[in-house]
């Protein structure tokens, strides 16, 4: 990664740091959510985007991740080290779901990997004594200051937020994100130049339960209270998807530019037509994907691309 890169991510972060100092509570929780589903569909976009697995896999990695943490902290681990026992978890969890399930291709991966999510509801509804059952499960409340809770869980999102960012610039610019994108292109040929396919879809799918484990441990404890239904809500693992495809899969800013696409207008439909949000929120999103197949920032290129013509017209 270029310093000149690396440099600019920090400064972004910095800036972004002081923006809960200038802003109502409403507009820090509202970036927040921004924050998570960024984290989530950069998450995705490793294995989604960079591999062409179309996975279903990050509601189960969330729930898993903030049920974790939030029984961590219910046996007095303190709330940073409880999630980082529950990424742990994600971690382990992925690598070994992975290597059973990444050897499956198309939509037989895409319905394994949808179905763990329900697995591990059910798990969790059944073990009452550990998890609370279907009534839920009450996290600690570290402070009582709104405006201190806010800004920490602000925060600790837009730190997840980067850490996913740095994280998919690495893979794009390294040997690993070379090798997903030959899995992308031809997953057959790939290994018969030697590429260790199984090895790198591994590497991808544990990077993406970390990240969605992480968001899901800090959004237990944002929101002080979990139960299965919420965890492991499948729309976890959608949202993320219509984001990146929004934005641009397999590109570095294109998750976090679908997500905040998507949550703009799933803010301003909601506040518009409360009735009909849902339907009009959906026809809106399928407009996108149809008129912008490659995502958002193909905008951008096909500006740039005809300012460029425009100059060498010009030129001549």
């Amino acid at each position: 990664m270029k310093y000149s890169t690396l440099l600019l991510v920090i400064a972004c972060f910095l800036a972004l740091l002081l923006v809960p100092f200038g802003v109502g509570n409403y507009s820090v929780r509202l970036a927040t959510t921004v924050f998570l589903y960024a984290a989530l569909a950069l998450s995705w976009n490793l294995i989604g985007g960079f591999a062409g697995y179309p996975s279903f896999a990050t509601s189960a990695f969330f729930g898993l991740g903030a049920y974790v943490a939030g029984i961590a902290q219910h046996h007095g681990v303190p709330m940073a080290g409880a999630w980082m026992i529950g990424t742990m978890a994600c971690g382990i969890f992925s690598i070994g779901f992975g290597a059973a399930i990444l050897r499956l291709k198309g939509h037989y991966f895409a319905v394994a990997s949808l179905i763990v999510a329900e697995v591990l509801r059910e798990i969790i509804n059944t073990s009452t004594s550990l998890t609370g059952g279907g009534m839920g499960l009450n996290i600690p409340v570290f402070t009582s200051n709104p405006d201190l809770f806010g800004r920490i869980f602000y925060s600790a999102m837009l730190a997840l937020m980067f850490a996913s960012l740095l994280m998919t610039i690495w893979v794009s610019q390294s040997k690993t994100g070379f090798a997903l994108r030959c899995i992308q292109q031809n997953e057959d040929a790939a290994n018969v130049l030697g590429v260790n396919t199984t090895g790198y879809k591994i590497l991808a799918f544990a990077l993406s339960g970390c990240i969605a484990g992480t968001a899901g441990a800090i959004y237990g404890s944002w929101v002080s209270y979990i139960d299965p239904s919420d965890a492991f809500d499948i729309l976890i693992s959608v949202k993320p998807i219509i984001m990146t495809l929004l934005g641009g899969p397999g590109t570095i800013l294109g998750p976090i530019v679908g997500a905040v696409v998507f949550l703009m207008f799933e803010e301003l439909v909601w506040r518009n037509f409360m009735t009909i949000h849902k339907g009009l929120l959906g026809l809106i999103v399928v407009g996108l994907i149809l008129f912008l197949p490659t995502g958002v920032l193909q905008i951008r290129r096909s500006n740039s691309r005809a300012w460029s013509q425009m100059r060498a017209w010009i030129a001549k």
